[in-house]
C-alpha cells in the first residue's frame, strides 16, 4: 500500500514520541527518526490551532538546508487547549496536578498539527478532539502522577494509560488524535504528496 508508493522516499520523522514512532510503524512505513532540539516557544498572539501549527512548523526549520530531493520531513506537535489556554508539557509534578485538576469534570481539545516538509513544498495539517473527563479525585490524580510520569505529555495525561481508561467518558473525534498522531489524516496527506509530486 503506501509503503510501496513510498518506496522512492525517505520518509524523517522529528519526534521522540514513542507513540508516534509506533503509529508509523503500524502503517508499515520505513522512516528514519532524526532529532534536533527546538526551544518550543511562541508569540502570545496565537491561538488555538495557530499555536500547535506554529510549533510543528518550528520543529522543521533546523532540517531545511539539509533535506535531499526525495526526502519528506515529518514534524509535529500536540496541546491540550482548555478555557482559552493551550496547556503543554508539564514542568513537575504539582503542575501536573494543577493541569489535571482543571480537566477534572470539564471538556477540553487536544490539538495536533503535522507539518510535511520536502524541498519543494510544505504543508501543515491540524485535528482536533474533544475529550471529557469525569470529577477525578486528587487521591486518583496523585495516584496517576505517581505511577504513570505525565511530564513528556501536553496536559499531562495520556488517554492510553490509567487516567484515560478511568477518567475519560466522551470522546469527540480522533482518539489517535489524543495519543498525539491523526493517523487518518497523515495516511491521506501522505498519499496526496505523493500524487501531487
Amino acid at each position: 500500500m503506501l509503503n510501496e508508493k513510498l518506496k522512492d522516499y525517505r520518509i524523517i520523522l522529528a519526534s521522540g514520541s514513542p507513540r508516534r514512532q509506533e503509529f508509523f510503524k503500524n502503517l508499515g512505513l520505513e522512516f528514519d527518526i532524526i532529532l534536533k532540539p527546538v526551544k518550543e516557544e511562541y508569540p502570545n498572539r496565537l491561538r488555538h490551532f495557530e499555536i500547535s501549527n506554529y510549533l510543528a512548523q518550528l520543529k522543521s526549520l533546523p532540517f531545511e538546508k539539509k533535506l535531499q530531493p526525495n526526502d519528506i520531513l515529518i514534524t509535529s506537535d500536540t496541546i491540550v487547549w482548555h478555557n482559552e489556554e493551550a496547556l503543554g508539557k508539564p514542568r513537575d509534578k504539582d503542575e501536573a496536578f494543577k493541569m489535571l485538576r482543571s480537566l477534572s469534570g470539564n471538556t477540553h481539545e487536544v490539538i495536533t498539527s503535522v507539518c510535511f516538509k520536502t524541498t519543494t513544498s510544505e504543508k501543515t495539517i491540524h485535528d482536533i478532539t474533544k475529550v471529557t473527563f469525569k470529577k477525578l479525585s486528587d487521591d486518583e490524580i496523585w495516584y496517576y502522577i505517581n505511577n504513570f510520569p505525565p511530564m513528556d505529555k501536553a496536559g499531562a495525561y495520556g488517554i492510553q494509560e490509567w487516567i484515560g481508561q478511568i477518567g475519560v467518558t466522551h470522546l469527540e473525534g480522533s482518539y489517535f488524535n489524543v495519543m498525539g498522531l491523526p493517523v487518518h489524516k497523515v495516511y491521506k496527506t501522505l498519499n496526496d504528496i505523493i500524487e501531487h509530486k
